[in-house]
């Protein structure tokens, strides 16, 4: 039985979509504030969280499930239909869903993201000379021997590999990994992005894994 962590401080929505939910099948742990969410986890294998939330919102929430269980995928539910918003929230959500909706259409895209989910999770990533096994969090040279990242370098390159052949702004990977806001002329992503490439690409001056989009940002081609 697949285990759902649902976030949504509306009773009478909530309500409705833990008892939908469970009658096909999933077991939902259903709270109503963002605050305790990292320690609500548990075993859950997907997040469904809503913006509008008392306290923490739920962009903040999301982003700091995602740095901390990067392979958890995240659902957003939102009154807000504005792009922008949209947006914000396709920076580390894995889809989202605007109010109101039809049941059906929630189950639907939960089934899709599990399954798109269990295949990214089965899977080995070749990378140029690299194996990256993101079940066991392993990076592997041709050789066999295993390469160790820090934990902001291996947050910025799975947010990488997790949007294969996208190219992401600084502000995009910096928000998604520090879930700050990006100050223009701060060098802290640039920094971990150099250390990064020493560790993982042939010749780091000449990146042919992560690469530079001049005047953009940066992408991983799959």
């Amino acid at each position: 039985m697949k285990e759902i962590l649902y976030i949504e401080d509306d009773v009478e929505i909530g309500s409705i979509v833990k008892e939908d939910l469970e009658q096909r099948g999933y077991l939902v742990r259903w709270i109503i504030s963002g605050e305790k969410a990292e320690e609500s986890l548990g075993d859950a294998e997907m997040v469904i969280l809503d913006v509008m939330l008392p306290g923490l919102d739920g962009f903040t929430v999301g982003q700091r499930l995602k740095r901390t269980h990067p392979n958890i995928p995240i659902l957003m539910l939102s009154a807000r239909t504005a792009v922008d918003d949209k947006l914000q929230g396709l920076h580390f959500a894995d889809d989202y869903v605007t109010k109101p909706f039809h049941p059906e259409e929630l189950a639907a895209r939960i089934e899709v993201l599990f399954r798109r989910n269990q295949h990214a999770l089965s899977e080995e990533i070749q990378l140029d000379h690299l194996t990256v096994n993101t079940t066991e969090n392993r990076i592997l040279k041709n050789t066999g021997e295993e390469i160790f990242l820090t934990a902001k370098q291996h947050q910025i390159f799975m947010h990488l590999l997790r949007h294969p052949n996208q190219i992401l702004t600084k502000e995009q990977l910096y928000e998604a990994v520090w879930g700050e806001s990006y100050i223009e002329g701060d060098k802290t992503l640039m920094v971990h992005i150099r250390y990064l490439r020493e560790k993982i690409e042939v010749n780091p001056s000449v990146p042919r894994i992560v690469e530079t989009i001049r005047g953009i940002g940066y992408r991983v081609k799959q």
